[in-house]
């Protein structure tokens, strides 16, 4: 079992920028999961954001956050990081955290066993 708690959500105008964290805490080390960032808008279903392998030596983003967002991990500190720069009034979601035992990275949420309980950005224009 796992649980992620993230913070470092907020309001920002567009053209900003966010760093995002996601804290384990597990019986497991923290390197046995993939992580993954996801978000969801008012009316809107879930997304895929960017993921990242149990190593960190793989890594995936959406194409619509590909050269603003970086995602990072510190196994160290049990903690995963999204830095959102050059951010839009459309990344305005709730961001959740997710971790999937196993180690390979996957962009469907199903595929992931644990979420945490959201933060919300909010982009003004």
């Amino acid at each position: 079992q796992v649980q992620l708690v993230e913070s470092g959500g907020g309001l920002v105008q567009a053209g900003g920028s966010l760093r995002l964290s996601c804290t384990a805490a597990s019986g497991r080390t923290f390197s046995s999961y993939a992580m993954g960032w996801f978000r969801q808008a008012p009316g809107k279903e879930r997304e895929f954001v960017a993921g990242i392998s149990w190593s960190g030596g793989s890594i995936s983003y959406t194409d619509s956050v590909k050269g603003r967002f970086t995602i990072s991990r510190d196994n160290a500190k049990n903690t995963m990081y999204l830095q959102m720069n050059s951010l839009k009034p459309e990344d305005t979601a709730v961001y959740y955290c997710a971790a999937r035992l196993g180690g390979g990275l996957n962009t469907q949420g199903g595929r992931y066993d644990y979420w945490g309980q959201g933060t919300q950005v909010t982009v003004s224009s």
